[in-house]
């Protein structure tokens, strides 16, 4: 991973391409969730206001279908890595920064520490009338209501919500100030997380693409692996 110890700060921005290749079913696409369900009975703030017992046995589904499925060497490598640097003395997790539109969690599971979620987690629910977030494991969840009366709600950013502020500045942060930007997975169609590549590019980071196919933002990266990322991260890593 020699490559990669050059590079003071770098920033893993992955999408459902990612977690595809762990069996984690998509959303778009082919084969992909919304071919199958409409969002709007399971995916946005109205449904659950309609019928919130609906709403959670689809996310109590969507929960067991992922704890079943296991992180894979991609996932892995980029927690290694992180590792390798901070042992060599390149600060915090080693300078590495996951910024991820996946909410399964599998980048925590293989051990990667530092790791923003811009579309939340499927093991997190929060109560809107308290405030309060928590994770939960749970399969599936024991109870759906919090403690106050009020029904709690996946963390997730459904249609129509808006990204966590909080969350959002912190992967703009990091993106800005790294020196390599390696996006994997993503298929560039989702907004707002679609324009974030660019502040890496704005900024002069390296910027490297692996996906098995071209995206609309693909002429912004310097270098393009063509292929799914548990093939094309260790060849990147030299291994």
């Amino acid at each position: 991973m020699n490559l990669m110890l050059t590079y003071p700060r770098i920033v893993f921005f992955t999408g459902a391409g990612m977690s595809k290749e762990s069996g984690v079913p998509t959303y778009r696409g082919e084969g992909g969730l919304w071919k199958e369900y409409r969002y709007q009975d399971y995916a946005c703030q109205s449904a659950f206001e309609n019928n919130p017992e609906a709403v959670w046995n689809f996310h109590d589904q969507r929960r067991a279908v992922t704890a079943a499925c296991q992180p894979h060497v991609g996932h892995e490598l980029i927690a290694r890595l992180a590792k390798e640097r901070q042992a060599a003395g390149r600060g915090t997790n080693g300078g590495v920064t996951v910024v991820t539109q996946n909410i399964d969690g599998m980048h925590q599971r293989a051990g990667s520490e530092i790791v923003y979620e811009l579309h939340g987690s499927l093991w997190r629910v929060r109560c809107d009338s308290c405030c309060e977030v928590s994770h939960n494991l749970e399969l599936p969840l024991r109870s759906r209501v919090h403690h106050c009366g009020n029904f709690l709600r996946p963390d997730i950013v459904w249609f129509g919500d808006s990204l966590s502020r909080s969350t959002l500045t912190k992967a703009v942060d990091a993106i800005s100030r790294c020196s390599l930007f390696v996006s994997i997975g993503t298929s560039g169609a989702v907004y707002p997380a679609a324009r974030l590549p660019l502040h890496a590019i704005e900024s002069g980071a390296a910027c490297i693409e692996i996906n098995p196919e071209s995206t609309p933002v693909s002429q912004h990266y310097q270098q393009h692996l063509r292929g799914p990322a548990s093939v094309m991260l260790p060849q990147l890593l030299g291994l």
